[in-house]
């Protein structure tokens, strides 16, 4: 299956994802070169638009892995566009997750291209579309931590590290969170496929509270500090420091 099968149109990037690219732009400059009055404002505002960026891709890529896999309906609902608004859920896409980052730095992922599975032949089909999203997260976090990694950091100015480092930490906890085998996650979707089907009638009725139950146990203080332990060490073997992230967050919310 291939992108033959949708309109030109249906593929076309949407302006609105283009402004948000330009925002996400202009912020990095200004975080970059100090160019602001007050760096913690760029940086609120670079970090928060590279975040819905990445939200944007995140469903992109489970409606373009659904397209050629045989669900040629993600181009006429919008999908392919990357408008945030076009997704079934846009509260729980973007504006949750953006409002999970500002209250406690938590990359919460959303949920929300709706795929035609009876279209969709094979198991492992069915795997990947689920896996293409939180693996976007992965990329976004390779290529936010290179600096750190390839030792590339000579001549990075400091606030754009922290800014880097904190976006880095959201695209691990997103992918992270994702890929939990929690019924409703895109972790439980990789291996549905794979479940009989009394298991799955099973589990169905939790589906809707998966997300729910998550961010419930983070709010359990010992479970809160396994799981970020685990991503302070995902960080620090990419390089990123506890210091850098610290400081990302501290920059991040400038009001404080």
């Amino acid at each position: 299956m291939t992108t033959a099968t949708t309109r030109h149109s249906d593929r076309r990037v949407s302006p609105v994802f283009v402004g948000i690219l330009a925002v996400t732009a202009v912020t990095g400059w200004a975080t970059w070169s100090g160019f602001a009055e007050q760096p913690g404002v760029a940086v609120f505002l670079f970090v928060t638009a590279a975040w819905v960026v990445s939200l944007c891709l995140h469903e992109y890529a489970h409606a373009r892995t659904a397209l050629h896999s045989g669900d040629i309906t993600v181009g006429s609902k919008g999908y392919l566009t990357l408008n945030p608004m076009k997704y079934t859920h846009a509260l729980l896409s973007i504006v949750l997750p953006v409002v999970f980052v500002i209250m406690g730095g938590i990359g919460l992922p959303g949920g929300a291209v709706f795929i035609e599975r009876q279209r969709i032949r094979g198991r492992w089909r069915h795997s990947l579309i689920s896996a293409a999203g939180p693996l976007t997260n992965v990329l976004f976090a390779a290529v936010c931590t290179a600096p750190f990694w390839l030792h590339a950091l000579d001549g990075v100015p400091t606030q754009f590290r922290y800014a880097l480092a904190f976006l880095a930490l959201l695209q691990v906890t997103a992918a992270l969170l994702n890929f939990l085998p929690v019924p409703g996650l895109d972790g439980y979707g990789v291996l549905e496929p794979w479940l009989s089907y009394k298991v799955k009638r099973q589990v169905e009725p939790f589906a809707p509270f998966g997300l729910l139950f998550v961010f419930a146990l983070l709010f359990v203080p010992a479970v809160n500090r396994e799981f970020f332990d685990v991503i302070d060490a995902i960080l620090r073997g990419l390089g990123v420091s506890d210091w850098d992230t610290s400081y990302g967050y501290s920059l991040y919310r400038f009001w404080d």
